[in-house]
């Protein structure tokens, strides 16, 4: 058993097994007062040991078990968790979302060959969004995809871009209807009603605050350039 912070919540940690407890080693604090418990299930664990076809350790389902019962349960603390590569520039940070395979981590990092000191990763794969003060604040967590990528911080969210592989590197707003039939994939639904129709909620104040894009690019530095300037509405020096 242990306390984590993130996303601005004291979480403590009921595990079974180590592995957990070394993933979060990083967002470990002491601290008395929680805001959440959290644990996993011998049949939760067990079911996404079947589920993954026995590719991973049980030490590792655990982990995923006890971030998505997170998740399940931030929604009524107004964040939720969303499927997305978070990158920050100038301490505006842009969210990249895609289907598995298509490069949107490849694409980040090469915002910090193009950026350099001036970008950093928030979080890879698995970030935690909160809309506090009429922004949507982007969180890294320990779970964060293979690459690892994660920072123990809190960066404003400026635009959320879905990508698509093309040759030919463009980028264009979109509108709700098309929002809600890319986001719906990228997210991991509560099984309870009431969580549901609470994150439903959360995710209208989104679509109706923050801007949406799709970028159809060729995951090469060039796509980079045409990003920023699309979500900035600005040249890159």
């Amino acid at each position: 058993m242990f306390v984590i912070k993130i996303a601005g919540l004291n979480i403590k940690i009921h595990n079974k097994y180590n592995f957990v407890e070394q993933l979060c080693k990083d967002y470990i604090i002491k601290e008395d007062n929680v805001d959440l418990d959290i644990s996993a299930t011998d049949e939760e664990i067990d079911i996404e040991y079947k589920e993954c076809n026995y590719e991973y350790s049980k030490e590792y389902c655990e982990s995923t078990c006890i971030y998505r019962n997170i998740c399940s349960k931030i929604v009524f603390k107004n964040r939720f968790f969303f499927h997305a590569s978070v990158v920050e520039v100038d301490g505006q940070s842009y969210a990249f979302s895609a289907k598995s395979g298509t490069g949107k981590s490849t694409h980040t990092s090469l915002w910090l060959k193009k950026f350099k000191k001036r970008a950093r990763i928030i979080n890879g794969d698995k970030p935690i969004m909160e809309i506090k003060d009429n922004k949507l604040i982007a969180y890294g967590t320990p779970w964060c995809g293979k690459e690892g990528l994660n920072i123990n911080t809190s960066s404003p969210i400026k635009a959320i871009c879905f990508i698509e592989r093309d040759k030919k590197n463009s980028i264009k707003k979109i509108e709700e209807i098309e929002i809600i039939d890319r986001l719906i994939g990228q997210l991991e639904f509560p099984k309870e009603k009431e969580n549901i129709e609470k994150l439903i909620d959360l995710l209208d104040w989104v679509i109706k605050n923050i801007p949406f894009y799709v970028l159809r690019c060729n995951i090469s530095r060039k796509a980079v350039k045409v990003a920023y300037k699309g979500m900035n509405a600005k040249e890159i020096k």
